[in-house]
């Protein structure tokens, strides 16, 4: 009785086992391959539990989206312009089996991805111009690249065939980014020796133009200040002429009045010119017409006194 319960004990138990082998669950993030010793029986995509003969077992993949860093790569532009970019490339399993057999582990495949990445890169980026690299056309370029991945083109210059494709590797290429663009270490002191020669050009010439035009406006300055100085010369003598002319004429409307009075006054004028010094002498005719309201200040007192008189 005891070793009967004890094989159906063993029985159950090895039922037990048989069935939670036969068990098995697929989530959301991932794809199985159901082999019978390593040999491929049938693929399961849907999410939830599911059951197989306990002698199979399961191999799961990955359905998300995953990420593939190619390594900096130095190419050259179609303008023979060298520069090194960095980029990655995001895939995902769309074929389980063929990237089974293809690879067979995510390392190799990933090498592999890699390898197309900076293939597809080099074929690309020698069709453009180095503009085109680092200037709003890169997505286009950048699309091309993973077209050419998937297998969907042929970039020139890959002798016929699509050697950057991974076509037939079980994965579907989603994006292609670059992440950094630099120039080559030999270049970037060249370059910037460059850019400094040219900022210093710029710098003399843009000094050049600036004397020159100091020159000009200082050269219409002066010609301005030559033009103004003659013409305020000018009206100055106009003006000046216009006062003698008036004075002349006030002196002759006067001298035209009173003969008399304007002699006299004039003549008083002339003595107070000629005898303005304590040491002045005069030799001259005593009957002479310069002398004439002198000698008729006789009759008021002594010469001093015809002198103040005169004054």
């Amino acid at each position: 009785m005891n070793i009967r319960r004890f094989i159906i004990l063993v029985l159950v138990g090895l039922v037990l086992i048989g069935a939670a082998m036969s068990m098995f669950t697929i989530n959301q993030r991932e794809q199985g391959l159901v082999l019978q010793f390593g040999a491929y029986k049938y693929s399961v995509t849907e999410p939830g539990l599911h059951f197989k003969f306990p002698w199979r077992s399961v191999a799961l993949y990955e359905k998300r989206v995953m990420q593939v860093d190619g390594s900096p790569e130095q190419v050259t532009a179609s303008d023979q312009k060298r520069l090194v970019v960095d980029a990655y490339a995001l895939y995902r399993i769309v074929d389980p089996l063929a990237f089974r057999n293809a690879a067979g582990t995510v390392a190799r495949a990933e090498s592999l991805i890699q390898a197309a990445l900076n293939a597809s890169l080099r074929s690309a980026i020698g069709r453009v111009p180095l503009v085109d690299v680092v200037s709003g056309e890169r997505q286009a370029l950048m699309d091309q690249v993973r077209s050419a991945m998937n297998g969907e083109i042929v970039l020139e210059g890959s002798g016929g065939e699509n050697e950057q494709s991974v076509d037939g590797l079980g994965v579907e290429i989603v994006d292609v980014r670059i992440k950094r663009t630099d120039l080559p270490t030999e270049n970037s002191e060249a370059i910037y020796s460059r850019m400094q020669t040219e900022r210093q050009r710029e710098a003399s010439e843009i000094r050049a133009q600036g004397e020159e035009q100091s020159l000009r406006i200082r050269a219409e300055a002066d010609r301005t200040r030559t033009v103004l100085i003659s013409q305020a010369r000018r009206q100055s003598e106009i003006l000046r002429g216009e006062g003698d002319a008036e004075v002349v004429r006030i002196f002759a409307e006067s001298f035209g009045r009173d003969i008399e009075f304007f002699t006299f006054y004039r003549t008083m004028q002339a003595y107070r010119n000629a005898l303005n010094g304590d040491d002045t002498t005069i030799v001259m005719s005593p009957d002479g017409d310069f002398l004439r309201y002198l000698n008729s200040f006789q009759g008021l007192g002594t010469g001093d006194e015809a002198y103040q008189a005169g004054q």
